[in-house]
């Protein structure tokens, strides 16, 4: 691995961006994805961190700045979030879309390295994130430009609670305008519980990057296009539950290893979805951590830490 001393370390991440292929047969234009990078950019060890729903790629600065002395860390805005584009065809927001564009974004990162094989990527994600990276474990490294060496799957599983994803589209898309950063951070927080304890300073770090300016001046908006709500909130009990065995197959066919963390108040990934990703297909390493519902944000020491003793040792 290559070395890298702390005074070459960023202390704030670089941002980049990427072009992506049309999302859907009627989105035929490319679009672009941003994507946050940590650390040396000729090290051997890549990690792609990938986010949740309505979430952006700063997440994860506490744990990328924590491992960018290892790892080339990479958090990229999903489309429709935080500085990547915004799609003209809402359909275009799901997560097939998603998976060929971190197939770009690996190939772009082959590209810099003038690789001619397939690069080894360890992979975070969250919710959302995981099930992005469910979808790309699929594909043959020839295909995705990657070989998935060790993967966190962070509250997320083959099995979804129907009611969480009812809960979370309550929510999602709503028209929403804020006076002052507090008073967003306030609102973020009353859908946000499950997040478990934060301090305040801790708070207000992560909802800072959620914000833009409103196009007339008068106040802060949310970060993401409201059109990603359409195709979320079509999913039904019958199509979550369809999709179920599909997922559980792509589970069971991963051929690395796999950390699971969830909250142990979760009311996405219930306990014995996780129980059962322990016993089949890669028998994932499960770490639940108390007091926290849907998800842990990966700030925590003891959050941290578990990612870090997972993918160094």
């Amino acid at each position: 691995m290559s070395s890298t001393s702390s005074s070459s370390v960023p202390v704030q991440p670089v941002l980049h961006h990427v072009t992506c292929p049309g999302a859907s047969k009627t989105d035929a234009a490319t679009h672009c994805m941003a994507y946050w990078a940590w650390g040396d950019p000729s090290s051997e060890r890549v990690l792609i961190c990938v986010h949740g729903l309505s979430r952006q790629g700063r997440d994860f600065d506490t744990l990328a700045r924590s491992l960018c002395q290892h790892y080339y860390v990479v958090c990229p805005d999903v489309v429709g979030r935080g500085e990547s584009d915004w799609l003209a065809d809402p359909k275009g927001y799901q997560v097939f879309g998603y998976v060929a564009d971190m197939v770009a974004l690996v190939q772009h990162l082959r590209a810099q390295r003038q690789a001619s094989a397939p690069i080894e990527i360890d992979w975070v994600g969250t919710s959302m994130g995981g099930l992005i990276g469910l979808g790309f474990s699929t594909l043959p490294p020839e295909a995705s430009g990657a070989h998935l060496r060790k993967f966190v799957l962070n509250d997320v599983g083959p099995r979804l609670r129907h009611d969480a994803i009812v809960r979370i589209g309550e929510y999602l898309g709503q028209p929403r305008r804020f006076t002052s950063e507090q008073e967003a951070a306030d609102y973020l927080w009353s859908i946000s519980t499950g997040f478990g304890p934060h301090t305040p300073e801790q708070w207000l770090a992560l909802c800072r990057p959620l914000l833009r300016p409103a196009a007339d001046g008068q106040g802060l908006i949310l970060h993401y296009d409201p059109a990603i709500a359409e195709p979320f909130r079509a999913v039904s009990a019958d199509s979550a539950s369809s999709g179920e065995a599909a997922l559980w197959q792509i589970y069971d066919g991963l051929r690395c290893q796999v950390l699971l963390l969830r909250g142990r108040d979760s009311d996405l990934l219930d306990a014995e979805t996780a129980q059962s990703m322990t016993q089949r297909g890669p028998k994932a390493q499960l770490v639940e951590f108390a007091g926290v519902g849907h998800a842990p944000t990966l700030i925590a020491p003891d959050q941290v830490a578990a990612v870090h003793d997972f993918l160094l040792a």
